[in-house]
């Protein structure tokens, strides 16, 4: 695994617990920023993630990029001297197992903080503390708890997200709370416990909506009914059919509009001078702007909207991404190879600091792939490594 160079969190150790996407979307964000993370695996088969199918198939090759694997049997008593001894020189654990896993493990975070008590531990779980915490939660279910699905669907069919959003989001949470612990760590010399949970970053998520409700008292419907604040915030078809959704959200966007779409007549309206006045006028303004739009080609569509600086763009499945201009640009969109002898390519972490971005430097690791160099890393001798290997109490597998 190549060492991360001049990366913000180069130096920082990192050991990983987990499986699905909350934990290993954690460990990959600090991973991609320069930490050196270290995943457990269990002894012989891996994380069970790896062997998912379906729409689980991509979960272990993104998330688990740019990281070492120690595959590992942590019920196995001999294999105690070396976990403490990779507690020890670590700087954070993370963990997204059931409630009480870790701590029948013997890796707590009361056990861990007094082997190393400048250790952050974060643990990742469907709840934080209250009446919930120790229930377990997927995606789907904060979503359908918190509102989020309400608000996404037609009324009366909450409708999940297209994505993992809520798992992801809420490992951004926990790496927020892993970067302010470190940095308190500076002036304390301690590290301490951090959590993040499924339901409350849900919750974070529709926090608009529970304000909107709090401040007119009205029920609240559904993002997807056309209730909208602006006149002009529509998808819009070209001539060939291709969707492409447009926001005129300013009166000045508004008269751009106008005279690049060469709709004078429009502009001359008086009761579309202002967007009140376009939201008011929208059972028939709609209907004629997208007859506007149904007159040109996608491309011409295109640069019209760009020639007008509106906010819009097409509508389009993932895969149509893979050739996207923007996200190639500089090879930015990576090939990663998967255990296994697939490849695919992986989107950056969505931020750039200093001119620099942060995307894939190492492929998905094999079982057990960085094994004997984590445990010899960590300080134990040729000799009782190999007594692990013999033992059958560790594996490393070629990639």
């Amino acid at each position: 695994m190549a060492e991360p160079e001049k990366l913000p969190l180069s130096g920082i150790k990192v050991l990983e617990f987990s499986h699905a996407v909350m934990g290993p979307s954690a460990g990959m964000i600090l991973a991609d920023l320069g930490a050196t993370v270290t995943k457990i695996e269990p002894v012989p088969d891996g994380d069970r993630t790896r062997h998912l199918q379906g729409v689980g198939i991509s979960f272990f090759p993104l998330f688990c990029r740019n990281k070492q694997s120690l595959a590992i049997d942590l019920k196995a008593p001999g294999t105690r001297p070396a976990v403490e001894a990779l507690v020890r020189r670590s700087d954070v654990l993370l963990e997204n197992f059931a409630l009480g896993t870790m701590d029948r493990l013997g890796l707590g975070h009361a056990d861990l903080s007094v082997l190393n008590p400048g250790l952050v531990y974060l643990q990742l779980k469907g709840f934080l503390s209250g009446p919930y915490e120790e229930r377990r939660a997927l995606d789907e279910i904060v979503q359908m708890m918190s509102g989020l699905a309400y608000m996404t669907g037609p009324p009366g069919q909450p409708l999940r997200a297209g994505a993992s959003i809520v798992d992801i989001m809420g490992g951004m949470a926990g790496v927020i709370g892993v970067l302010a612990a470190l940095r308190e760590r500076e002036s304390t010399g301690r590290g301490q416990m951090v959590k993040a949970a499924l339901f409350e970053t849900a919750v974070f998520a529709v926090g608009q909506h529970i304000v909107q409700h709090g401040i007119d008292g009205q029920p609240l419907v559904p993002m997807s009914v056309p209730k909208r604040a602006w006149g002009i915030y529509d998808t819009f078809e070209s001539a060939e059919g291709k969707a492409i959704f447009i926001g005129v959200v300013t009166d000045t966007q508004w008269k751009r509009f106008c005279v690049v779409f060469q709709r004078q007549d429009l502009l001359a309206d008086e009761r579309l001078n202002s967007n009140g006045g376009r939201v008011d006028q929208r059972s028939w303004l709609v209907d004629t702007v997208g007859e506007t739009c149904k007159a040109l080609s996608t491309e011409q569509l295109l640069a019209k909207c760009d020639e007008a600086k509106l906010a819009f763009g097409p509508v389009n499945k993932p895969e149509d991404l893979l050739d996207d201009p923007h996200l190639n640009k500089d090879g930015q969109m990576r090939v990663m190879k998967i255990p296994g002898g697939a490849t695919a390519k992986t989107p950056r972490l969505p931020l750039e600091m200093d001119g620099r971005s942060f995307t894939v430097r190492d492929d998905p690791p094999a079982i057990g792939q960085h094994s004997r160099q984590v445990l010899a890393t960590a300080g134990l001798s040729e000799a009782e490594i190999e007594e692990l290997f013999a033992a059958g109490h560790v594996l490393e597998v070629a990639p």
